[in-house]
Protein backbone atom coordinates (compact mmCIF):
# COMPACT_ATOMS: atom_id res chain seq x y z
CA UNK A 1 0.00 0.00 0.00
CA UNK A 2 1.69 2.89 -1.09
CA UNK A 3 1.86 6.21 1.35
CA UNK A 4 0.55 8.63 -1.77
CA UNK A 5 -2.70 5.92 -2.21
CA UNK A 6 -3.40 6.78 2.10
CA UNK A 7 -2.87 10.57 1.17
CA UNK A 8 -5.45 11.01 -1.74
CA UNK A 9 -7.91 8.94 0.39
CA UNK A 10 -7.23 11.54 3.46
CA UNK A 11 -7.58 14.44 1.09
CA UNK A 12 -11.15 12.94 -0.96
CA UNK A 13 -12.44 11.85 3.00
CA UNK A 14 -11.52 15.71 3.82
CA UNK A 15 -13.28 17.07 1.20
CA UNK A 16 -16.62 15.78 2.19
CA UNK A 17 -16.16 16.18 5.66
CA UNK A 18 -15.77 19.76 5.04
CA UNK A 19 -18.85 19.80 2.33
CA UNK A 20 -20.93 19.00 5.28
CA UNK A 21 -19.22 21.11 7.74
CA UNK A 22 -20.15 23.76 5.58
CA UNK A 23 -24.24 22.85 5.00
CA UNK A 24 -24.33 22.38 8.65
CA UNK A 25 -23.10 25.50 9.69
CA UNK A 26 -24.53 28.43 7.57
CA UNK A 27 -26.67 30.79 9.53
CA UNK A 28 -24.94 29.60 12.82
CA UNK A 29 -24.13 32.11 15.74
CA UNK A 30 -22.45 30.78 19.34
CA UNK A 31 -25.82 28.88 20.23
CA UNK A 32 -25.19 26.87 17.08
CA UNK A 33 -21.97 26.29 18.67
CA UNK A 34 -22.39 25.52 22.27
CA UNK A 35 -25.87 23.51 21.41
CA UNK A 36 -26.56 22.86 18.14
CA UNK A 37 -30.10 25.55 18.62
CA UNK A 38 -31.66 22.42 20.59
CA UNK A 39 -32.72 21.65 17.50
CA UNK A 40 -30.94 17.85 16.01
CA UNK A 41 -33.03 14.75 15.49
CA UNK A 42 -32.08 12.63 18.35
CA UNK A 43 -31.68 9.44 15.24
CA UNK A 44 -29.25 11.41 14.25
CA UNK A 45 -27.59 12.15 17.42
CA UNK A 46 -27.80 8.86 18.33
CA UNK A 47 -25.78 7.14 14.77
CA UNK A 48 -22.95 9.70 15.17
CA UNK A 49 -22.57 9.01 19.02
CA UNK A 50 -21.42 5.50 17.79
CA UNK A 51 -18.30 6.83 16.15
CA UNK A 52 -17.51 9.43 18.74
CA UNK A 53 -18.47 6.39 21.99
CA UNK A 54 -16.02 3.93 20.05
CA UNK A 55 -12.88 6.68 18.79
CA UNK A 56 -9.57 5.42 16.98
CA UNK A 57 -8.64 3.46 20.20
CA UNK A 58 -11.41 1.16 20.05
CA UNK A 59 -10.85 0.61 16.56
CA UNK A 60 -7.03 -0.36 17.37
CA UNK A 61 -6.90 -1.51 20.88
CA UNK A 62 -9.79 -3.61 20.92
CA UNK A 63 -8.89 -6.15 18.93
CA UNK A 64 -5.38 -5.91 19.99
CA UNK A 65 -6.63 -6.70 23.50
CA UNK A 66 -8.14 -9.83 22.48
CA UNK A 67 -5.20 -11.75 22.39
CA UNK A 68 -3.85 -10.95 26.37
CA UNK A 69 -7.56 -10.45 27.89
CA UNK A 70 -9.50 -12.68 25.68
CA UNK A 71 -13.22 -11.22 25.52
CA UNK A 72 -13.34 -10.00 28.64
CA UNK A 73 -14.14 -6.20 26.86
CA UNK A 74 -17.85 -7.52 26.64
CA UNK A 75 -18.02 -7.99 30.65
CA UNK A 76 -17.40 -4.01 30.43
CA UNK A 77 -19.64 -3.42 27.55
CA UNK A 78 -22.48 -5.05 30.15
CA UNK A 79 -21.94 -2.64 32.62
CA UNK A 80 -22.19 0.10 29.68
CA UNK A 81 -25.54 -0.52 29.29
CA UNK A 82 -26.64 -0.32 33.07
CA UNK A 83 -24.66 3.14 32.76
CA UNK A 84 -26.60 4.62 30.04
CA UNK A 85 -29.89 3.76 31.96
CA UNK A 86 -29.11 5.37 35.06
CA UNK A 87 -27.82 8.90 32.68
CA UNK A 88 -31.26 8.16 30.83
CA UNK A 89 -33.11 8.59 33.66
CA UNK A 90 -30.95 9.93 36.44
CA UNK A 91 -28.80 12.52 34.48
CA UNK A 92 -30.73 13.40 31.68
CA UNK A 93 -34.02 15.16 33.57
CA UNK A 94 -31.15 17.19 35.60
CA UNK A 95 -29.58 18.52 32.80
CA UNK A 96 -32.86 19.58 30.72
CA UNK A 97 -34.48 20.70 33.67
CA UNK A 98 -31.07 23.03 34.64
CA UNK A 99 -31.33 23.82 31.16
CA UNK A 100 -27.42 25.72 31.00
CA UNK A 101 -25.25 25.59 28.11
CA UNK A 102 -23.25 22.74 29.86
CA UNK A 103 -23.90 19.80 32.53
CA UNK A 104 -21.42 21.47 35.33
CA UNK A 105 -24.28 24.39 35.62
CA UNK A 106 -26.09 22.35 37.60
CA UNK A 107 -22.80 22.06 40.14
CA UNK A 108 -23.20 26.16 40.27
CA UNK A 109 -26.59 25.68 41.28
CA UNK A 110 -26.14 23.13 43.61
CA UNK A 111 -22.88 24.33 45.90
CA UNK A 112 -22.10 27.70 44.03
CA UNK A 113 -19.26 29.13 41.78
CA UNK A 114 -16.32 27.17 43.62
CA UNK A 115 -17.77 23.55 42.56
CA UNK A 116 -18.86 24.67 38.81
CA UNK A 117 -15.43 25.82 38.35
CA UNK A 118 -13.81 22.65 39.95
CA UNK A 119 -16.44 20.24 37.68
CA UNK A 120 -15.34 21.84 35.04
CA UNK A 121 -11.64 21.92 35.40
CA UNK A 122 -11.69 18.39 36.24
CA UNK A 123 -13.22 17.82 33.25
CA UNK A 124 -11.10 19.49 30.93
CA UNK A 125 -8.05 17.92 32.40
CA UNK A 126 -9.97 14.19 31.61
CA UNK A 127 -11.15 15.41 28.52
CA UNK A 128 -7.32 16.73 27.39
CA UNK A 129 -5.59 13.82 28.38
CA UNK A 130 -8.50 11.27 27.01
CA UNK A 131 -8.35 13.03 23.24
CA UNK A 132 -5.20 13.50 23.36
CA UNK A 133 -4.31 9.92 24.02
CA UNK A 134 -6.86 8.94 21.14
CA UNK A 135 -5.37 10.92 18.54
CA UNK A 136 -1.67 9.87 19.89
CA UNK A 137 -2.44 6.49 18.48
CA UNK A 138 -4.09 7.54 15.37
CA UNK A 139 -1.00 10.15 14.35
CA UNK A 140 1.62 7.30 15.55
CA UNK A 141 -0.38 4.65 13.12
CA UNK A 142 -0.57 7.57 10.31
CA UNK A 143 3.27 8.17 10.91
CA UNK A 144 3.95 4.34 10.13
CA UNK A 145 2.29 4.15 7.02
CA UNK A 146 2.55 7.68 5.19
CA UNK A 147 4.80 10.15 6.97
CA UNK A 148 7.35 8.26 7.74
CA UNK A 149 8.11 6.63 4.25
CA UNK A 150 8.11 10.69 3.03
CA UNK A 151 10.31 11.73 5.37
CA UNK A 152 7.94 14.20 7.71
CA UNK A 153 8.69 14.27 11.68
CA UNK A 154 5.74 12.94 14.07
CA UNK A 155 4.98 16.74 15.06
CA UNK A 156 4.08 17.93 11.49
CA UNK A 157 1.65 14.55 11.78
CA UNK A 158 0.40 15.93 14.74
CA UNK A 159 -0.10 19.59 13.44
CA UNK A 160 -1.72 18.39 10.06
CA UNK A 161 -4.21 15.34 11.80
CA UNK A 162 -5.42 18.35 14.07
CA UNK A 163 -5.85 21.32 11.73
CA UNK A 164 -7.68 19.21 9.63
CA UNK A 165 -10.19 18.75 12.57
CA UNK A 166 -10.09 22.65 13.44
CA UNK A 167 -10.88 23.08 10.14
CA UNK A 168 -14.44 21.71 9.77
CA UNK A 169 -15.62 22.73 13.25
CA UNK A 170 -14.71 26.17 13.75
CA UNK A 171 -17.87 27.36 12.21
CA UNK A 172 -20.37 25.28 13.11
CA UNK A 173 -19.05 23.98 16.40
CA UNK A 174 -21.09 20.81 18.20
CA UNK A 175 -23.96 21.63 15.05
CA UNK A 176 -21.13 20.24 12.45
CA UNK A 177 -19.82 17.66 14.58
CA UNK A 178 -23.36 16.46 14.81
CA UNK A 179 -24.00 15.71 11.21
CA UNK A 180 -20.31 14.99 10.24
CA UNK A 181 -20.05 12.39 13.07
CA UNK A 182 -23.25 10.68 11.20
CA UNK A 183 -20.99 9.94 8.35
CA UNK A 184 -17.67 9.26 9.93
CA UNK A 185 -19.87 6.48 12.08
CA UNK A 186 -20.75 4.94 8.85
CA UNK A 187 -17.19 4.87 7.49
CA UNK A 188 -15.88 3.08 10.56
CA UNK A 189 -18.57 0.40 10.58
CA UNK A 190 -18.57 -0.17 6.63
CA UNK A 191 -14.74 -0.48 6.90
CA UNK A 192 -15.28 -2.73 10.36
CA UNK A 193 -17.79 -4.85 8.64
CA UNK A 194 -15.38 -5.30 5.30
CA UNK A 195 -12.43 -5.82 7.46
CA UNK A 196 -13.93 -8.89 8.89
CA UNK A 197 -15.10 -10.15 5.48
CA UNK A 198 -11.35 -10.02 4.09
CA UNK A 199 -10.05 -11.36 6.67
CA UNK A 200 -12.02 -14.21 7.27
CA UNK A 201 -11.95 -14.99 3.94
CA UNK A 202 -7.88 -15.52 3.76
CA UNK A 203 -8.43 -17.75 7.10
CA UNK A 204 -10.44 -20.16 5.15
CA UNK A 205 -7.47 -20.80 3.05
CA UNK A 206 -4.87 -21.11 6.15
CA UNK A 207 -4.91 -24.18 8.60
CA UNK A 208 -5.85 -22.06 11.70
CA UNK A 209 -6.59 -25.24 14.27
CA UNK A 210 -2.98 -24.68 16.12
CA UNK A 211 -4.07 -20.51 16.21
CA UNK A 212 -7.63 -20.58 17.25
CA UNK A 213 -6.27 -23.60 20.24
CA UNK A 214 -4.14 -21.25 21.90
CA UNK A 215 -6.38 -18.61 21.81
CA UNK A 216 -8.64 -17.63 25.41
CA UNK A 217 -12.15 -17.12 24.08
CA UNK A 218 -13.71 -17.00 27.40
CA UNK A 219 -16.34 -14.18 28.02
CA UNK A 220 -16.72 -14.43 31.80
CA UNK A 221 -13.41 -14.19 34.35
CA UNK A 222 -14.49 -15.11 37.95
CA UNK A 223 -11.33 -14.92 39.68
CA UNK A 224 -11.28 -12.31 42.51
CA UNK A 225 -7.06 -12.16 41.66
CA UNK A 226 -7.50 -11.74 37.90
CA UNK A 227 -7.83 -8.03 36.45
CA UNK A 228 -10.48 -9.34 34.64
CA UNK A 229 -12.99 -10.67 37.46
CA UNK A 230 -16.69 -9.82 36.09
CA UNK A 231 -17.40 -7.82 38.95
CA UNK A 232 -14.62 -5.75 38.43
CA UNK A 233 -15.20 -5.28 34.90
CA UNK A 234 -18.53 -5.10 34.91
CA UNK A 235 -18.73 -2.21 37.99
CA UNK A 236 -16.14 -0.51 36.21
CA UNK A 237 -17.97 -0.48 32.97
CA UNK A 238 -21.01 1.14 34.63
CA UNK A 239 -18.87 4.07 36.94
CA UNK A 240 -16.59 4.38 33.54
CA UNK A 241 -20.41 5.58 31.70
CA UNK A 242 -21.57 7.53 34.44
CA UNK A 243 -18.07 9.38 34.61
CA UNK A 244 -17.01 9.55 30.64
CA UNK A 245 -20.17 9.86 29.49
CA UNK A 246 -22.93 10.80 31.79
CA UNK A 247 -20.59 13.55 33.61
CA UNK A 248 -18.87 14.82 30.26
CA UNK A 249 -19.80 17.36 28.40
CA UNK A 250 -18.26 15.87 25.55
CA UNK A 251 -20.94 13.19 25.08
CA UNK A 252 -23.38 14.85 26.84
CA UNK A 253 -23.47 18.43 24.80
CA UNK A 254 -24.44 16.07 21.73
CA UNK A 255 -27.52 14.71 24.01
CA UNK A 256 -28.37 18.44 24.42
CA UNK A 257 -28.91 19.31 21.43
CA UNK A 258 -32.02 16.83 20.71
CA UNK A 259 -35.51 18.51 21.05
CA UNK A 260 -36.81 17.62 23.88
CA UNK A 261 -35.82 15.06 26.93
CA UNK A 262 -37.49 11.83 25.67
CA UNK A 263 -35.47 12.21 21.92
CA UNK A 264 -32.56 12.76 24.14
CA UNK A 265 -33.37 9.31 26.56
CA UNK A 266 -34.42 7.52 23.36
CA UNK A 267 -31.29 8.52 21.69
CA UNK A 268 -29.43 6.71 25.05
CA UNK A 269 -31.12 3.72 25.05
CA UNK A 270 -30.37 3.15 21.39
CA UNK A 271 -26.89 3.78 21.85
CA UNK A 272 -26.21 1.51 24.16
CA UNK A 273 -28.21 -1.58 22.57
CA UNK A 274 -26.18 -0.55 19.16
CA UNK A 275 -22.63 -0.47 21.39
CA UNK A 276 -23.21 -4.40 22.22
CA UNK A 277 -23.42 -5.55 18.69
CA UNK A 278 -20.50 -3.18 17.78
CA UNK A 279 -18.22 -4.03 19.95
CA UNK A 280 -18.79 -7.61 19.52
CA UNK A 281 -17.88 -7.57 16.07
CA UNK A 282 -14.76 -5.49 17.55
CA UNK A 283 -13.66 -8.28 19.59
CA UNK A 284 -14.70 -10.95 16.65
CA UNK A 285 -11.82 -8.89 14.65
CA UNK A 286 -9.90 -9.14 17.25
CA UNK A 287 -9.96 -13.36 17.46
CA UNK A 288 -9.38 -13.06 13.42
CA UNK A 289 -6.48 -10.65 13.06
CA UNK A 290 -4.78 -12.79 16.09
CA UNK A 291 -5.49 -16.11 14.79
CA UNK A 292 -4.52 -14.63 11.32
CA UNK A 293 -0.93 -13.63 12.75
CA UNK A 294 0.03 -16.38 14.86
CA UNK A 295 -0.25 -18.75 11.55
CA UNK A 296 1.54 -16.33 9.35
CA UNK A 297 4.31 -16.52 12.34
CA UNK A 298 3.86 -12.48 12.52
CA UNK A 299 5.61 -11.23 15.82
CA UNK A 300 3.29 -8.18 16.75
CA UNK A 301 0.61 -7.79 19.85
CA UNK A 302 -1.31 -5.22 20.85
CA UNK A 303 -1.92 -2.01 19.28
CA UNK A 304 0.59 -3.03 16.55
CA UNK A 305 -1.83 -5.97 15.13
CA UNK A 306 -4.70 -4.47 13.56
CA UNK A 307 -2.28 -1.91 11.26
CA UNK A 308 0.19 -4.83 10.68
CA UNK A 309 -2.33 -7.48 9.70
CA UNK A 310 -3.97 -5.11 7.69
CA UNK A 311 -1.18 -4.10 5.55
CA UNK A 312 0.48 -7.20 5.46
CA UNK A 313 1.19 -8.83 1.96
CA UNK A 314 -1.00 -11.75 2.36
CA UNK A 315 -4.04 -9.75 2.18
CA UNK A 316 -5.97 -7.58 -0.86
CA UNK A 317 -4.74 -3.90 -1.30
CA UNK A 318 -7.87 -2.64 0.09
CA UNK A 319 -7.70 -4.35 3.96
CA UNK A 320 -5.00 -1.58 4.03
CA UNK A 321 -7.05 1.35 2.52
CA UNK A 322 -10.11 0.35 4.73
CA UNK A 323 -7.95 0.18 7.75
CA UNK A 324 -6.86 3.35 7.36
CA UNK A 325 -10.58 4.89 6.36
CA UNK A 326 -11.82 3.28 9.42
CA UNK A 327 -9.13 4.68 11.89
CA UNK A 328 -9.99 8.02 10.53
CA UNK A 329 -13.50 8.26 10.54
CA UNK A 330 -13.63 6.86 13.81
CA UNK A 331 -10.88 9.21 14.84
CA UNK A 332 -12.14 12.53 13.88
CA UNK A 333 -15.26 11.27 15.11
CA UNK A 334 -14.07 11.22 18.42
CA UNK A 335 -11.46 14.31 18.80
CA UNK A 336 -13.86 16.94 16.95
CA UNK A 337 -16.43 16.78 19.44
CA UNK A 338 -13.86 16.90 22.04
CA UNK A 339 -12.50 20.03 20.95
CA UNK A 340 -15.73 21.45 20.99
CA UNK A 341 -16.45 20.48 23.90
CA UNK A 342 -13.41 21.74 25.56
CA UNK A 343 -13.62 24.84 23.87
CA UNK A 344 -17.44 24.77 25.34
CA UNK A 345 -16.65 24.37 28.93
CA UNK A 346 -13.72 26.67 29.13
CA UNK A 347 -15.66 29.74 27.28
CA UNK A 348 -18.74 28.87 28.69
CA UNK A 349 -17.76 27.39 32.67
CA UNK A 350 -14.55 29.05 33.22
CA UNK A 351 -14.67 32.46 31.33
CA UNK A 352 -18.60 32.99 31.61
CA UNK A 353 -18.39 34.29 27.75
CA UNK A 354 -22.61 34.14 28.49
CA UNK A 355 -21.99 37.70 30.13
CA UNK A 356 -20.56 39.20 26.93
CA UNK A 357 -22.02 40.27 23.82
CA UNK A 358 -22.17 38.05 21.16
CA UNK A 359 -19.20 39.09 19.19
CA UNK A 360 -17.26 39.44 22.05
CA UNK A 361 -17.93 35.84 22.62
CA UNK A 362 -16.81 35.10 19.06
CA UNK A 363 -14.18 36.41 19.24
CA UNK A 364 -13.24 34.74 22.54
CA UNK A 365 -14.88 31.39 21.44
CA UNK A 366 -12.12 31.25 18.35
CA UNK A 367 -9.22 31.72 20.36
CA UNK A 368 -9.66 29.40 22.96
CA UNK A 369 -10.88 26.38 19.60
CA UNK A 370 -7.67 27.24 18.52
CA UNK A 371 -5.74 27.01 22.12
CA UNK A 372 -7.13 23.99 22.82
CA UNK A 373 -6.39 22.37 19.43
CA UNK A 374 -2.87 23.40 20.15
CA UNK A 375 -2.82 22.35 23.69
CA UNK A 376 -4.26 18.57 22.26
CA UNK A 377 -1.27 18.65 19.77
CA UNK A 378 1.42 19.99 22.58
CA UNK A 379 0.63 16.43 24.53
CA UNK A 380 0.71 14.55 21.94
CA UNK A 381 3.89 15.54 21.12
CA UNK A 382 5.42 15.93 24.43
CA UNK A 383 3.86 12.48 25.89
CA UNK A 384 5.40 10.46 22.94
CA UNK A 385 7.76 8.90 24.53
CA UNK A 386 6.22 7.74 27.79
CA UNK A 387 2.77 5.78 26.03
CA UNK A 388 3.24 1.98 26.12
CA UNK A 389 1.57 -0.30 24.25
CA UNK A 390 -1.83 -0.25 25.01
CA UNK A 391 -3.52 3.42 24.91
CA UNK A 392 -7.27 1.53 26.13
CA UNK A 393 -5.94 0.89 29.14
CA UNK A 394 -4.12 4.17 30.02
CA UNK A 395 -7.19 6.15 29.14
CA UNK A 396 -9.62 4.55 31.37
CA UNK A 397 -6.52 4.04 34.10
CA UNK A 398 -6.22 7.81 33.58
CA UNK A 399 -10.43 8.05 33.83
CA UNK A 400 -10.55 6.47 37.34
CA UNK A 401 -8.24 9.52 38.53
CA UNK A 402 -9.62 12.53 36.54
CA UNK A 403 -13.82 11.68 36.69
CA UNK A 404 -13.51 10.20 40.20
CA UNK A 405 -14.45 13.67 42.01
CA UNK A 406 -16.60 14.60 39.57
CA UNK A 407 -18.57 11.48 40.27
CA UNK A 408 -18.28 12.02 44.16
CA UNK A 409 -19.78 15.76 43.67
CA UNK A 410 -22.23 14.49 41.13
CA UNK A 411 -23.46 11.61 43.49
CA UNK A 412 -23.50 14.13 46.68
CA UNK A 413 -25.83 16.79 45.26
CA UNK A 414 -27.94 14.55 44.23
CA UNK A 415 -28.16 12.30 47.32
CA UNK A 416 -27.22 14.07 50.33
CA UNK A 417 -28.15 17.89 51.71
CA UNK A 418 -26.13 20.61 52.69
CA UNK A 419 -22.96 22.32 51.68
CA UNK A 420 -19.57 22.99 52.98
CA UNK A 421 -19.62 26.56 55.10
CA UNK A 422 -16.47 27.28 52.82
CA UNK A 423 -16.48 26.76 49.04
CA UNK A 424 -12.68 26.34 48.98
CA UNK A 425 -12.99 22.57 50.68
CA UNK A 426 -14.62 21.48 47.85
CA UNK A 427 -11.49 21.67 45.34
CA UNK A 428 -9.72 21.00 47.95
CA UNK A 429 -11.26 17.42 48.49
CA UNK A 430 -11.29 16.76 44.57
CA UNK A 431 -7.76 16.68 44.35
CA UNK A 432 -7.33 15.24 47.92
CA UNK A 433 -9.33 12.17 46.67
CA UNK A 434 -7.42 11.28 43.64
CA UNK A 435 -4.20 10.93 45.68
CA UNK A 436 -5.96 8.96 48.10
CA UNK A 437 -6.89 6.85 45.52
CA UNK A 438 -3.49 6.55 44.42
CA UNK A 439 -2.30 5.25 47.88
CA UNK A 440 -5.19 2.51 48.08
CA UNK A 441 -4.25 1.25 44.64
CA UNK A 442 -0.38 0.91 45.83
CA UNK A 443 -0.96 -0.35 49.46
CA UNK A 444 -4.13 -2.61 49.45
CA UNK A 445 -2.41 -4.91 46.67
CA UNK A 446 0.79 -5.52 49.26
CA UNK A 447 -1.29 -5.83 52.63
CA UNK A 448 -4.18 -7.78 50.94
CA UNK A 449 -3.31 -9.24 47.45
CA UNK A 450 -6.17 -7.58 45.66
CA UNK A 451 -5.58 -5.92 42.86
CA UNK A 452 -7.79 -2.96 41.62
CA UNK A 453 -9.53 -3.37 37.92
CA UNK A 454 -11.35 -0.35 36.61
CA UNK A 455 -13.48 -0.12 39.61
CA UNK A 456 -10.59 2.42 40.63
CA UNK A 457 -13.05 4.79 39.79
CA UNK A 458 -15.85 3.69 42.13
CA UNK A 459 -13.63 3.99 44.87
CA UNK A 460 -12.12 7.74 43.63
CA UNK A 461 -16.17 8.82 43.76
CA UNK A 462 -16.66 6.79 47.04
CA UNK A 463 -13.63 8.76 48.65
CA UNK A 464 -14.71 12.14 47.39
CA UNK A 465 -18.53 11.98 48.27
CA UNK A 466 -16.69 10.74 51.72
CA UNK A 467 -14.87 13.90 52.01
CA UNK A 468 -18.12 16.21 51.30
CA UNK A 469 -19.84 14.50 53.79
CA UNK A 470 -17.33 14.85 56.44
CA UNK A 471 -16.99 18.42 56.17
CA UNK A 472 -18.74 21.48 58.23
CA UNK A 473 -22.57 21.93 56.82
CA UNK A 474 -24.48 24.87 56.17
CA UNK A 475 -27.93 24.97 55.64
CA UNK A 476 -29.09 24.78 52.24
CA UNK A 477 -31.53 27.45 50.83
Amino acid sequence: MEPTHILLLMAAYFALLLLVARWSAAGGDNQTFFTGNRQSPWYVVSFGMIGASLSGVTFISVPGWVESSGLAYMQMVLGYVVGYALIAFVLLPLYYRENSTTIYGFLNARYGRAAHATGAWFFILSRWVGASFRLYLVAAVLQTLVFDPLGYPFWSTVLLTLALIWLYTYRGGIRSVIFTDTLQTFAMLGALVLAIYFVHGALKEMDTDAAYAQLDTRWFYFDVQDGRNFWKQFLGGIFITLAMTGLDQDMMQKNLTCRTLKESQRNMLTLSGVLIVVNALFLFLGVLLTVYAQTMGMDVHGDALFPAVAVSEGLPAIVGLLFVLGLIAAAYSSADSALTALTTSFCVDILRVERKSEEEATQTRRWVHVGMTLAVAALIIVARPFVDASIIKNIFTAAGYTYGPLLGLFFYGLAMKGNPKSSWMIPVAAVISPLLTFGLSKWIPVQFGYTFGFELILVNGALMTLCLALMPKQAMD
